[in-house]
């Protein structure tokens, strides 16, 4: 009598709890496929020094077209515009050709390997943002975290070219 009682008690209790677990897992996923969308404010809230181009700079490479398409799309991603990475042949051509006319067409001035070196950690950057933009399966934080990544590689870029200009428009007299 008793062994019958215990098993009727311990059946409830499973059957009980599979029933909020499955409740809950169901809530999960709902939450994370409304949160998914980046917004500007989202955005807004990432915490790194953003470097702009000193005036000398920007001089240097006026003719660097690329360079301003590249920030176009940065513009457009700090507003929680994410079109630049949809899954489709023609951004996937045009992202390609942009990072290698980028590469290929460095104003004389600049060409260096550091800023080469940068140019590469902002291709690397941008291609794991395009991936990570195009899955459903990313988390609105992951999401996030590379569009900092992405900015922060971006702006590392513009420091090292600020550098690369500041450092060869110094005139040091050599003592005879």
């Amino acid at each position: 009598m008793c062994i019958k009682t215990l098993s009727i008690l311990s059946l409830l209790i499973m059957f009980f709890s599979c029933k909020k677990d499955q409740e809950n897992s169901t809530n999960n996923n709902t939450e994370s496929n409304e949160s998914k969308e980046i917004t500007e404010k989202d955005i807004s809230k990432i915490n790194y020094i953003d470097f702009a181009l000193d005036l000398k700079t920007e001089d240097v490479i006026k003719d660097w077209q690329e360079y301003y398409q590249l920030q176009e799309a940065i513009a457009n991603i700090k507003k929680g515009d994410l079109s630049f990475f949809n899954d489709n042949e023609e951004n996937k051509v045009t992202i390609n050709t942009l990072l290698k006319e980028l590469r290929v067409k460095i104003p004389k001035q600049i060409n260096s390997p550091s800023i080469v070196a940068r140019i590469t950690a902002l291709e690397t950057k941008l291609y794991k943002l395009e991936s990570l933009s195009n899955l459903s399966t990313t988390s609105k934080k992951e999401l996030t975290a590379t569009i900092k990544d992405f900015l922060v590689a971006f702006s590392n870029l513009n420091l090292q070219i600020n550098k690369k200009i500041e450092f060869d428009s110094r005139k040091i007299e050599k003592p005879e």
